[in-house]
């Protein structure tokens, strides 16, 4: 009978799939099919140990099922989960779910999905880890405990819809941190006295009668208008000259924060859109030689290579760029972030003959920028380091001096694979003792600015510094805090809301640890001895779980409740009861006060403390009901709204939409230009009755399969025109 390997997504499943033959089925569980039950605590503690409830959801009944029918009738059932923690605690869980004990299942390992990797796993596999396990599942009972018992008591004392966790929050309080100093910082006056020596050679003043100038040196316009006087009226001269070289050594290869630190910053793309594009590129996508990973692992804290790839790596540097950007030893890097798990990869290319110019064939647009960012980084890490020349030039008065500065690249090295970015700054040739005249000088006023807020990047960088979480928690522990309306992008820029403000102000004052960064890294530290069997992962779990409890009950008596109920003076239209002006998760509303056995609600918006403004008017009535339609705000701006909600919900936009000379493929209606969240659309007017929808813009070009207009749209990175009906395409830039 065939083997079976389990493994976690389809994508994956069909690249394995591919470079096995028939004698292997290859599976996908779907991601997590055993987890702790979503409704209820599902924790039991009994004699001091911590019994996890873990259910099967519904979700994963159906694989759950396929799994354990293919397993019965299999010779060899392997485990191919991701090589992490967590991916060891998911090929646990399919063990568990499929009848098997997950410490005799044989559980495969590799770094990347090529056929080589799989052969070779296969060759060499292990059992499950179960101190990888222990670790996992030690922070998922800490998380559940953290997040179970405190989110009610934060929603019972301030809104509903609050939740707090043990990485999520102490991040949420760096962010509000940096927001407090921002608020409580006052700007410091200071001055600098710039120079323009002949010819156009720009100076910054460095030392006046004897003492050393400073940033902040220079605090008041009067003292920097005296040092500008007198020093205009001085001869210059060139009192020495330095020129040094040095190194810009080569940057390592990528682990998790910072390709998506780099990916933000040279890409703009989000910490979650990086791990999307960089999930696919490992899983596996199409190249000149079939579907393959054509990257390692995505989630490493290590910058280990293996050696066969660094030697591949130096081979391709000399063939394509020659000896002078080879240097003589093989580069090796090590890092820096607590924890990290040395035995895994950096992130890199899994073939160097899949270059980014190959790649533009096979690659959508996003993923192939990624890939390139992935590959030319790789690649200059094992490259020559590039050299500049730095120069200084010092001019002196008999009351001042000025500093000159420039630097030219002297040899490229890794920047041939990477760019370099920064334009030469050259200075003109001098002789030491030689008199410079003066073009220019002038006095500027300065202020001190306030720390910059947080960006998804910069707070990716914060949290490795500080050993809070792991390359799996970084993105969704942001994610989950904009989710949650704790904070909002705002021009890339982390801005808390108030909400996040009185959220951390009570941990703060209740349950400091929670959100105390120290104590956060050091509990990571411990489950990482978790991992190296050096701690129990019970007695983890029982030491914390004690007196966090009883944190919480006190809290229950002492934190005073937040919430808002203040009489609006009307009564409700459904019950005759009070309405009462609360306070939500997206901001103030009116209620009815017999929540929750009437459960009538409106929309308002305050201004200043007073009642909200009515609706303004329109003479629109409802298509559906007949009553007049209003005008409502909403977070995509105004759009008309049935006067007879909750009982009539019917919405249209203020504007008329745009009517598309072209009929319905479905129903021969009007086509019309509308818009909704995910952008704009083209929809027929007949909806709901007809629901064609195309999110492209039909032209004047027919099908050649059914006659009916195509529209022009991006496919696969290709410039295609596809017919609205039948989906038929050809290439955009050879049609004529």
């Amino acid at each position: 009978m065939k083997n079976l390997i389990i493994v976690e997504s389809p994508a994956k499943a069909r690249t394995i799939k591919n470079f096995l033959g028939k004698d292997f089925e290859v599976i996908a569980s779907k991601g997590h099919i055993r987890d702790l039950p979503k409704h209820s605590f599902g924790i039991k503690l009994e004699d001091g140990r911590f019994e996890p409830q873990y259910r099967v959801d519904k979700d994963h009944s159906a694989i759950v099922k396929q799994m354990k029918e293919l397993a019965k009738k299999s010779d060899k059932v392997y485990i191919a989960t991701d090589e992490d923690r967590e991916g060891e605690a998911i090929g646990y869980h399919i063990a568990k779910a499929i009848g098997k004990d997950p410490e005799e299942l044989p559980r495969i390992v590799f770094h990347e999905i090529t056929k080589n990797a799989i052969q070779h796993a296969l060759e060499h596999p292990r059992t499950i880890n179960m101190d990888q396990v222990n670790a996992q599942q030690a922070r998922r009972l800490l998380d559940r405990i953290v997040g179970y018992k405190l989110s009610p008591l934060l929603a019972s004392k301030i809104q509903k819809g609050l939740s707090a966790g043990r990485v999520q929050s102490a991040a949420l309080k760096i962010v509000v941190d940096r927001e407090r100093e921002i608020k409580a910082f006052k700007p410091v006056e200071y001055w600098s006295i710039d120079a323009v020596f002949r010819p156009e050679i720009e100076a910054g003043l460095v030392e006046y009668r004897g003492k050393k100038i400073e940033k902040m040196s220079i605090g008041s316009e009067t003292e920097a208008r005296e040092i500008e006087a007198t020093l205009k009226e001085e001869r210059f001269h060139v009192k020495s000259i330095e020129k040094r070289q040095r190194k810009s050594s080569t940057p390592p290869p990528f682990m998790t924060s910072t390709l998506q630190q780099s990916a933000s910053g040279r890409l703009g793309y989000s910490p979650k859109k990086t791990m999307m594009i960089a999930q696919k590129l490992y899983e596996g996508v199409k190249t000149d030689k079939g579907q393959m990973g054509v990257i390692t692992y995505m989630r490493t804290d290590s910058l280990n290579i293996a050696k066969e790839a660094r030697e591949a790596a130096r081979e391709t540097i000399l063939a394509t760029y020659g000896e002078k950007y080879l240097p003589p030893k093989p580069k090796f890097y090590s890092s820096k972030a607590k924890g990290a798990q040395e035995a895994h990869e950096a992130i890199r290319p899994t073939r160097l003959d899949f270059t980014p110019e190959v790649a533009a064939k096979y690659l959508a647009p996003d993923e192939l920028k990624l890939y390139r960012l992935i590959y030319n980084r790789f690649l200059a890490s094992q490259m020559s380091d590039a050299i500049l020349e730095s120069q200084t030039i010092l001019f002196a008065s008999e009351h001042g001096t000025f500093k000159a500065t420039g630097r030219k690249l002297i040899f490229d090295g890794f920047y041939r694979v990477m760019g370099y970015d920064d334009k030469d700054k050259l200075l003109p040739e001098l002789k030491e003792g030689e008199q410079i005249p003066l073009e220019k000088l002038s006095a500027t006023q300065h202020f001190t600015e306030p720390p910059p807020r947080y960006t998804e990047a910069s707070l990716i960088k914060k949290l490795e510094s500080l050993g809070i979480g792991r390359p799996s928690t970084y993105a969704p522990t942001i994610s989950i805090l904009v989710s949650r309306d704790y904070i909002k992008i705002e021009k890339r820029q982390l801005v808390p809301t108030p909400i996040a403000f009185t959220v951390i102000e009570i941990l703060e004052k209740h349950f400091p640890e929670i959100v105390d960064s120290g104590f956060t890294a050091q509990m990571e530290e411990k489950l990482d001895e978790i991992a190296e069997r050096k701690e129990d992962w019970q007695k983890l779990l029982l030491d914390f779980y004690e007196p966090f409890i009883e944190k919480v009950e006190k809290g229950k008596k002492e934190i005073k409740s937040l919430k808002k109920a203040e009489p609006t003076g009307r009564s409700c239209p459904e019950c005759g009861s009070e309405l009462l002006l609360r306070s939500g998760r997206y901001g103030d509303f009116i209620a009815c006060g017999n929540f929750p056995k009437c459960r009538y609600t409106e929309a308002i918006e305050k201004e200043g403390e007073g009642e909200a403004p009515k609706p303004q008017t329109t003479d629109e009535t409802c298509e559906k009901c007949g009553a007049p339609m209003v005008v409502k705000s909403g977070r995509r701006g105004s759009f008309l709204a049935c006067s007879a909600y909750p009982k009539c919900k019917n919405t249209r936009s203020l504007e008329k939409p745009r009517e598309i000379e072209v009929p319905c493929p479905e129903c021969g209606g009007k086509l019309m230009e509308r818009n909704s969240r995910r952008g704009k659309f083209f929809g027929c007017a007949n909806y709901p009755e007809c629901t064609f929808i195309s999110k492209f813009e039909p032209t004047e070009r027919k099908c050649p399969e059914c006659g009916y207009p195509m529209a022009r749209r991006t496919y696969r990175g290709k410039d295609v025109y596809e017919c609205i009906k039948c989906k038929y395409r050809e290439d955009a830039t050879a049609a004529k």
